[in-house]
């Protein structure tokens, strides 16, 4: 469907998008962006005569300083009305130092790595968002998204694996280049490796212009779930090209003790996307909830930390040897060295 041009008035779309970021975004001051400036900026920029190009153009260069991946537009320019997009975000390191071809073939490297360490083939689950393997003592599962799989899905695929957590010794869990997804489906996989009810985090909505408009804070918790947990050693792999659900999985599963973060932190985008359309019909989203710790920690804008430092470069691609795996591997060892001394 076509745009209603009886709203495409460009000062009127200016106006709306301003305001709602006024009201709904809650990341300004961390984000170091003076929202009230950037009006300044840009509104004298604004004429009636201002073209979609034109528009569009201003819309982007107000809303780019905000390092933001969840803040988009999309708008229909010129007269096939073709869509351009634009994101608020810089590039993660992951995806400079990457290509997508490269990427494949970082994770081919992955399980020839674990094939070297007496693994089985990665093999597909109930859930296709979920592989899984496993030598004589340890697991390994890659997550690749949280979204687009039933709950019940994930559900049959955790309850297959589940069967061999009472032999196994250790589990490397990895989330690099995860999307996200939902928050429900975090947590369904999370709680398969805790030990007990603990707070997973916290979230609240902004709904307001002023500094503390936000609606009353929410809890999430960890609670056991399946027939079994296992709660032995686990080593998770982040990068920062680990994104909104899945860093709410590592927001849970970093309150577990039994659990060492390993790689790069996360992207520091939690929030769901609020999606409104403009006057003119284009489409817009932006973060509006603020995602907390357990402990009341807000890592918007930098990430869910690493416990240890280790980053994927192209260098591993050619020395065919993933240093992530073989790293956690040295440290379930050690843990599990740990544990029977």
């Amino acid at each position: 469907m076509g745009r209603n041009l009886t709203n495409r008035n460009p000062k009127k779309n200016f106006e709306v998008l301003w305001k709602t970021f006024h009201r709904r975004y809650p990341f300004f001051e961390l984000r170091k962006v003076d929202w009230r400036k950037q009006y300044e900026i840009y509104r004298p920029k604004i004429f009636s005569a201002t073209s979609d190009e034109e528009l569009f153009e201003i819309f982007c260069e107000m809303l780019d300083p905000l390092d933001d991946g969840h803040v988009e537009i999309t708008a229909r320019l010129g007269q096939s009305e073709v869509k351009t997009r634009f994101t608020a975000e810089k590039a993660p390191r992951f995806y400079r130092e990457f290509t997508k071809k490269q990427i494949k073939r970082l994770f081919k490297v992955a399980r020839r790595t674990l094939t070297a360490n007496g693994f089985g083939p990665l093999t597909k689950t109930k859930a296709w968002t979920i592989r899984y393997c496993r030598s004589r003592n340890y697991g390994y599962m890659r997550i690749f998204e949280l979204e687009g799989v039933s709950n019940r899905k994930v559900s049959k695929a955790l309850d297959t694996l589940s069967r061999d957590m009472p032999d196994l010794k250790g589990f490397i869990i990895d989330i690099r280049d995860n999307p996200g997804g939902e928050d429900s489906t975090a947590l369904m996989i999370s709680n398969r490796f805790t030990d007990r009810r603990r707070v997973a985090f916290h979230r609240r909505s902004k709904i307001g212009p002023g500094a503390d408009e936000f609606t009353p804070l929410k809890t999430w918790h960890l609670t056991p779930q399946g027939n079994v947990q296992f709660t032995r050693p686990i080593v998770l792999l982040t990068c920062d090209a680990v994104f909104s659900g899945a860093e709410c999985f590592a927001l849970a599963l970093r309150e577990l003790p039994h659990v060492t973060i390993l790689g790069e932190h996360t992207n520091g985008i939690f929030s769901y996307q609020l999606e409104k359309t403009l006057p003119n019909g284009w489409d817009y989203c932006l973060s509006y909830q603020e995602y907390l710790s357990a402990d009341m920690v807000c890592y918007e804008g930098k990430g869910v930390p690493a416990d240890i430092e280790l980053l994927n470069t192209r260098a591993d691609l050619d020395a065919g040897v993933d240093p992530l795996i073989t790293r956690a591997l040295e440290i379930l060892s050690q843990k599990n060295a740990s544990l029977s001394s």
